[in-house]
C-alpha cells in the first residue's frame, strides 16, 4: 500500500468515526396521544351517551333544543365535557349534573363492549415504546370514563402515563395544559418543540400548537377531516396513529 493510499484509508476512517460520534438520536421522545377518535374506535359513542344525559335532564329527543344541543356537542368534540356542557346549560349546578349523566351513560356502553383500539394503535403504542420514546394517553373525558375505557381494552399499562383535564388543573382542551402537563411530568424531552401531539379533532390540533409542540399530527380516523385539521394547525395529517412511528422514522 502506497503513503497515499494509507491517508486515504485513515481520512476515511476519521470521517466515518466523526459521522458517528455527531449523530444524534431523534430528540421527538415525547408523543401525546388522544384517545377516543384517534386511538379508540367508539363507535358514536359520544353522541348516544349525549342523548342519555340529554333525557335525564329534562331535553327530550325530537326537540328543537335536543337538536341545537346536539350539533354543539359534535362541532365541539375534542374539548372537556364539563366545557361543553357549561356552554349547554349556563349554570355550573346543570353544567355538573349534565356532565355526570353523560360519564355515567358513556361508562355503561363501555361496559357493554361497545369500544375497540382503532386498528393498529396498541401496536403503534409498543413500537414507540421500544423505540424508547415515552407515550402519554390523554383524553377530554373524566378520569373515572378514561379508567373505564382503559380497563375495557386491557390498556392499564400500555402507556406511560395517562391524562385527563383534572390532571392538568381542570381545563382540557383548546387549552395546551394537558401537553404542558405530559412535558413537565415526564421530563422526556428538554425542549417542548420535541414534543409530538397526535389527535382527530381541531381542538387537538389548536391544543398542540398553543402547547408550542414542533410536531402536531392530525389523523383521519375520527371527527375532522383533511381541511379542518390542517386549517387548526396539523404540521402532518396521517391516514390513521398506525402510521405514527414511520413518520416519526423520518428525519426531524
Amino acid at each position: 500500500m502506497t503513503d497515499t493510499d494509507t491517508a486515504t484509508t485513515a481520512n476515511s476512517a476519521a470521517t466515518t468515526d466523526n459521522s458517528a460520534t455527531t449523530s444524534t438520536p431523534d430528540p421527538r421522545r415525547l408523543v401525546v396521544l388522544d384517545m377516543a377518535g384517534t386511538t379508540v374506535a367508539d363507535g358514536g359513542l359520544v353522541e348516544r351517551a349525549f342523548e342519555r344525559a340529554a333525557e335525564r335532564l329534562g331535553v327530550r329527543p325530537g326537540t328543537p333544543d335536543h337538536a341545537e344541543k346536539l350539533r354543539h356537542v359534535l362541532a365541539t368534540m375534542g374539548e372537556s365535557k364539563i366545557s361543553v356542557f357549561r356552554h349547554l346549560f349556563g349554570t355550573e349546578e346543570l353544567a355538573r349534573r349534565a356532565n355526570a349523566a353523560f360519564e355515567e351513560a358513556y361508562g355503561e356502553l363501555v361496559d357493554d363492549g361497545l369500544v375497540t383500539e382503532v386498528p393498529g394503535a396498541r401496536a403503534a403504542v409498543e413500537e414507540l415504546r421500544a423505540d424508547g420514546r415515552t407515550v402519554v394517553l390523554t383524553t377530554g373525558f373524566a378520569r373515572v370514563t378514561q379508567d373505564a375505557i382503559l380497563g375495557a381494552l386491557g390498556w392499564q399499562d400500555l402507556a406511560d402515563l395517562t391524562l385527563c383535564p383534572a390532571d392538568a388543573g381542570g381545563r382540557g382542551r383548546p387549552h395546551p395544559d394537558m401537553v404542558l402537563t405530559a412535558f413537565l411530568r415526564t421530563g422526556a424531552v428538554a425542549d417542548v418543540r420535541d414534543v409530538v401531539v397526535v389527535g382527530d379533532t381541531a381542538y387537538d390540533m389548536l391544543s398542540g400548537r398553543r402547547a408550542g409542540a414542533g410536531t402536531v399530527a392530525g389523523v383521519l380516523t375520527g371527527a375532522h377531516d383533511r381541511a379542518t385539521l390542517t386549517r387548526h394547525g396539523a404540521t402532518r395529517v396521517l391516514g390513521s396513529v398506525a402510521e405514527l412511528p414511520r413518520l416519526l422514522a423520518e428525519p426531524a
